[in-house]
């Protein structure tokens, strides 16, 4: 099912599904506006669009929906993966298709099935490009390999990920609601990369591969001058090409292996940006 706009056309669909469709685009940026409202929001932001009708019968889409709305609420996000796969498998084509397609993701996500939901939410952004909800689908894509980030002595793949994504959302959506801390979740990250390389380095010196420490160093201070390890590469990598390795343990070199918080980050680019908000872990 693809889409150059928001409307979701194809030679199968239903006469009706240009003005339904039109409809899902509006239902969606509302749904956004309130984010997860309760049902009651929910089911007033159906009725606004002429969808609530509660004589239509529990097996309509617009029925499901406001159950898997009440579902994600109440944290029964199987229950509600259930139900919205259910209307993008039975009614593809209803006014509330499109919503179904991203609460699926959401419902994957908050059940920290993040492989599951990026592939959701690419699907998303495959087939509805231009939607308005791309900015968050990006976001989420980012947080989905962000939140599998382990400690720095495992693979750090899922950091270079978050900052390519988190990347993505900055430059193709400035000014987006997401751009604050996607920035500070790229410099976390950023700051994560560098220890990593920290960590590699400190390991090349315990063996006495002094070299391969040397370039690891390099490379650090070269591709991450802005993160908080600088200083101490700097440091080792001086002595290193002094000729004179340290003589304290190596031990004392290796970096915290937990990822950094990245409100710290946050905090540090725009003091008083969420006021007395609460940001999303």
């Amino acid at each position: 099912m693809k889409s150059s706009s928001n409307n979701i056309t194809t030679p199968s669909a239903p006469a009706s599904a240009p003005r339904k469709a039109g409809l899902a685009a509006l239902l969606l940026l509302a749904w956004l506006a309130v984010g997860l409202g309760g049902c009651a929001t929910f089911d007033k932001t159906l009725d606004f669009f002429g969808l609530g009708d509660p004589d239509q019968g529990p097996q309509t889409p617009e029925f499901l929906a406001m159950n898997g709305v009440e579902e994600m609420n109440r944290g029964n996000y199987k229950k509600a993966l259930k139900i919205f796969q259910d209307i993008k498998d039975r009614y593809p084509f209803s006014a509330v298709g499109l919503l179904a397609e991203l609460k699926a993701a959401d419902a994957q996500f908050y059940l920290d099935n993040y492989r599951e939901a990026h592939l959701l939410y690419q699907e998303f952004e495959a087939n509805h490009p231009t939607n308005e909800a791309i900015p968050y689908v990006l976001f989420q894509m980012g947080l989905c390999h962000y939140l599998q980030i382990d400690s720095i002595d495992r693979d750090p793949g899922h950091a270079i990920d978050a900052i390519a994504a988190f990347s993505r959302l900055v430059q193709s959506f400035p000014g987006s609601p997401y751009e604050v801390e996607a920035r500070a979740r790229i410099q976390a990250s950023r700051d994560f990369l560098a220890r990593h390389e920290m960590y590699v380095a400190t390991f090349y010196v315990k063996t006495g591969e002094y070299e391969q420490a040397e370039g690891r160093l390099d490379y650090l201070l070269t591709t991450y001058p802005d993160t908080a390890i600088v200083p101490k590469a700097g440091e080792l990598l001086a002595l290193l090409e002094a000729g004179t390795p340290p003589t304290r343990s190596w031990r004392d070199w290796l970096p915290d292996l937990s990822m950094p918080n990245w409100r710290g980050f946050i905090e540090a680019m725009t003091p008083s940006v969420f006021g007395s908000g609460t940001p999303s872990e």
